[in-house]
């Protein structure tokens, strides 16, 4: 169970469409039971109606798993970025031809393992006309979640536009307010309770906000968090060196405020090699 849990954590949080599998694990059981009423007009509750309701569902997630499939195959091999309606027409006629194929033999095979015969003519006449309708609307929602991140994207770059253009910010000293701008910082440090910035020409100023309140409010083009200690700007990096178990060590020419060398961790040191180095 635990082994379960955490592949679908990692699924959760890989995808590119997040929060799409919470979603669709809860949104496939309600379209089963929707299908069920758009259906039959009199439902008997009992064994039979639930074994058939889980084969459904189960078949359910098969087809839209193969959808999904699809998606973040064009994802790769076809972005939205080249044409958007073209690749939008593409998704749709992939993902519903692939999808209703799964549930056609997955449905043949439960109907000859259990009647010994092919489907009923009106699974394919009625049946598959309304998967077909909810597979449309499960593109529907692939595609509001593509633009919603663009949205975020946009939002998030606007955000970090502004404040590389404010270029600094003011700290409280004694009585008065001083400005520091960001080039003249080498960085951030925790100094027991206290948070300190450090300016290139040595003073030290004492700062009211945490470490992760501060990164918030930093530029990401010059500033990057190497651990819990150290926020760190780019013009004080004169590299890195690999070390044990997939860590490394960032080489650091800031003074008497930063130590020669930082480790960094191994779940951050990618991120770090992006930011060091950018494609």
């Amino acid at each position: 169970m635990a082994i379960y849990t955490f592949r679908l954590k990692q699924l959760t949080e890989k995808s590119p469409y997040h929060p799409d599998v919470p979603l669709f694990l809860v949104l496939i059981p309600c379209i089963s039971a929707f299908n069920y009423y758009l259906t039959y007009s009199k439902i008997a509750f009992n064994w039979y109606l639930l074994l058939t309701f889980t084969i459904d569902t189960v078949q359910g997630y098969l087809a839209w798993l193969g959808a999904r499939a699809v998606i973040l195959y064009l994802d790769k091999k076809f972005p939205y970025e080249n044409n958007p309606a073209q690749r939008i027409l593409i998704q749709i006629a992939s993902t519903c031809v692939i999808s209703l194929s799964i549930i056609s033999i997955l449905t043949e095979l439960v109907s000859w393992i259990v009647r010994g015969r092919p489907a009923l003519l009106n699974f394919y006449t009625n049946d598959l006309f309304i998967i077909s309708i909810w597979f449309l609307v499960i593109n529907g929602i692939y595609i509001g979640l593509y633009y919603y991140r663009q949205l975020q994207k946009s939002e998030d770059q606007r955000k970090e536009e502004s404040r590389i253009i404010a270029q600094g910010f003011s700290v409280k000293v004694g009585k008065q307010n001083i400005w520091l701008n960001f080039d003249d910082l080498t960085g951030f440090y925790v100094d027991e309770n206290y948070v300190m910035a450090s300016h290139k020409q040595g003073q030290k100023y004492c700062l009211e906000q945490s470490l992760d309140k501060l990164e918030k409010t930093l530029p990401t083009t010059f500033f990057f968090r190497l651990n819990r200690q150290f926020i760190i700007h780019r013009q004080i990096i004169s590299g890195f060196k690999r070390s044990d178990n997939g860590k490394i060590l960032v080489l650091l020419n800031g003074g008497e405020s930063f130590p020669a060398e930082v480790p960094v961790s191994r779940t951050k040191a990618p991120a770090f090699k992006t930011w060091f180095e950018p494609a």
